[in-house]
């Protein structure tokens, strides 16, 4: 089991000796990584990958995720099970625009200001922090949900309209966290799952939040009544 940083444990391991010489260079191409449960306390060497779009660094005594900031394709982060306290400020977040999920649940989260500057992450779907101090802040849906306005599902809940449209009361079904709106998008990791099994795991948990959404947003429900009473009535006047 290796432990500290990558660059100082991975690349000095006899295991890995021979990859010496190029395990720096060829980072810049690295498109996946899975670090998982390895002990590791930094991702100093990461600030090299700058084709990285799936990363999983979960289970580790990761505190500080800063040289993730040249990252900027990332699609999926996982950083469960760590002991990061503070994300970085706005800066490092806005050039995200490609990430959809982010694991960060099981981490010592404590203030909910601090979780916000995720408000600048325009295209992220699915976020979690369950089992973190802030978790257990009065009002700690409502401020997220509000707040990112892109998120459709948090912890183990889509987002119902509820949650969105102020003074909105709705039959039992639509409610906040009802168990129709129940999904676990982030399962257990499979061991030897390849990029491509990624990826396609990715598209997978998105279309099933979608598919939630689209069967229990009253929002959605009407929209598509409306599109096809209009098309319709198109198609009777042709």
């Amino acid at each position: 089991m290796f432990h500290g940083t990558i660059t100082k444990e991975l690349t000095t391991h006899k295991e890995w000796s021979h990859y010496n010489k190029r395990i720096i260079k060829d980072q810049k191409d690295f498109v996946f990584v899975k670090f998982n449960g390895l002990h590791l306390k930094s991702m100093e060497n990461l600030q090299f990958s700058i084709a990285l779009r799936v990363c999983i660094f979960s289970n580790n005594f990761i505190t500080d995720i800063q040289p993730l900031q040249n990252c900027l394709k990332l699609i999926k982060l996982d950083l469960h099970g760590n002991q990061i306290k503070h994300l970085p400020e706005t800066p490092f977040w806005i050039g995200l625009k490609n990430l959809k999920l982010l694991y960060l649940h099981d981490n010592a989260f404590a203030k909910l200001k601090n979780i916000c500057v995720l408000s600048v992450c325009s295209n992220l779907i699915a976020l979690t922090l369950f089992d973190c101090p802030v978790s257990l802040k009065k009002g700690y849906r409502h401020v997220l949900v509000n707040s990112i306005w892109s998120l459709k599902a948090l912890d183990h809940h889509v987002i119902s309209d509820e949650e969105i449209i102020q003074n909105w009361q709705l039959p039992e079904r639509f409610k906040t966290c009802n168990p129709r709106l129940f999904f676990n998008f982030c399962p257990a990791l499979k061991k030897g799952a390849t990029y491509e099994d990624e990826i396609n795991g990715i598209q997978n948990i998105i279309s099933k939040i979608n598919k939630i959404m689209a069967h229990n947003s009253p929002v959605l429900i009407i929209q598509k009544w409306i599109r096809g009473f209009l098309v319709r009535k198109k198609w009777r006047l042709l």
